[in-house]
């Protein structure tokens, strides 16, 4: 049986947080700010799931996607103007089984998603040929910063690999969503690949 959390949730807007992740996020909206209230600062756990459509000022359920990743805060911080300033870490993937009632903020009950492989030696050598796909990727892209192939390196889980590249990758919302949803790591690797192909046919065209 798979676990269950019952967490607040932080519509995201423009922006897909897998895990292992840390993002700043900047945050106004009235229920988002309680939600972050009801977590409190540092350590408490948000779910965090983006908004199908980003101009959608303000989101009911049936306008965020079903699945996210579940995030500590790291820091949180009030601005001046109302805002709240929040650095959170994606822990793992979670799938919204349903909404609590809740007039302040946004919660549900979420099912958290496991990794569904098993280390093999195909796998392994998919994480290689996608790492050194993604060394190509760094290359004609320059918004990519150098050091994050170092770290890549050093990940020797190739569903946080998956996670990490796709986390770094200029993709549309959806296709970051679509990556997130995906539970097989084989899988999501292969995706991840084809959408690196696709991101470095363009760069060389230009």
């Amino acid at each position: 049986m798979a676990e269950m959390k019952t967490l607040p949730v932080l519509p995201l807007r423009d922006i897909v947080v897998f895990p292992q992740m840390v993002a700043p996020l900047f945050v106004g909206r009235d229920k988002s700010v309680r939600a972050l209230e009801e977590v409190g600062s540092d350590g408490g756990e948000i779910m965090l799931i983006a908004q199908r459509d980003a101009s959608t000022d303000d989101p009911v359920k049936e306008d965020l996607y079903e699945t996210g990743a579940v995030a500590t805060i790291l820091q949180l911080l009030k601005l001046p103007d109302g805002t709240v300033k929040v650095l959170v870490e994606g822990v793992e993937r979670a799938r919204i089984h349903h909404f609590s009632d809740n007039e302040e903020f946004f919660q549900a009950h979420a099912e958290i998603v496991e990794d569904r492989d098993d280390e093999t030696a195909e796998l392994e050598a998919l994480a290689r040929s996608v790492i050194a796909q993604f060394e190509q990727y760094v290359k004609l892209n320059r918004k990519v910063p150098p050091e994050v192939l170092v770290s890549l390196n050093q990940i020797d889980d190739p569903s946080k690999l998956a996670d990490t590249m796709a986390s770094h990758m200029a993709l549309k919302i959806a296709e970051k969503q679509e990556l997130l949803e995906i539970e097989g790591t084989t899988e999501r690797l292969e995706r991840v690949y084809s959408l690196m192909e696709d991101e470095i046919g363009v760069l060389q065209v230009e």
